[in-house]
């Protein structure tokens, strides 16, 4: 524990930041799970919609790597269980936090053994933030739009999953 200590006060004060952002909304996520989806949902995007698969930019890229890798970090260090949809949910607020459109999946398939499994990833841009692993295996069942800015720039800039 002391070690973790010392390596985490070796990074750069910024670096910190995010981490602590990171716990945070790990543990706001893991609230939002245990809330009703049908009052909870809301609060995720627009449903059945999502946002332009348009690469990012290479700043807004780094940001999505290094928020990545902050939430994987992070959630091995949570004293809750911080699975896909809690990563999801938590990199959804640390994007919108920065004014960054996203689209949270959830979707359902079946393990090695036949059984029905199910599982949340986000995405930005063309860019996987989070639950990327075997993606194949699952089909989507729902998709939340959040656009930067509001609904205003919502209604122009995200597309009906439908068309």
């Amino acid at each position: 524990m002391l070690r973790r200590l010392r390596r985490f006060n070796r990074y750069p004060f910024d670096l910190k930041l995010l981490f602590i952002e990171a716990f945070f909304y790990l543990a706001w996520g893991r609230v939002f799970k245990m809330v009703p989806f049908a009052k909870a949902s809301s609060s995720l995007g627009e449903r059945m919609t999502e946002t332009s698969f348009d690469r990012a930019g290479a700043e807004q890229e780094i940001v999505l790597r290094k928020i990545t890798k902050v939430l994987y970090t992070m959630s091995r260090y949570t004293w809750w269980e911080s699975q896909c949809m809690v990563k999801a949910v938590a990199a959804q607020k640390m994007l919108e936090r920065r004014g960054i459109s996203s689209t949270l999946y959830m979707g359902s398939g079946r393990d090695d053994k036949g059984t029905m499994i199910a599982h949340a990833w986000l995405r930005s841009g063309s860019y996987y933030v989070t639950g990327n692993e075997q993606l194949e295996r699952y089909a989507v069942v729902a998709c939340f739009g959040k656009a930067a800015g509001g609904k205003k720039a919502a209604s122009r800039n995200m597309q009906r999953a439908s068309e």
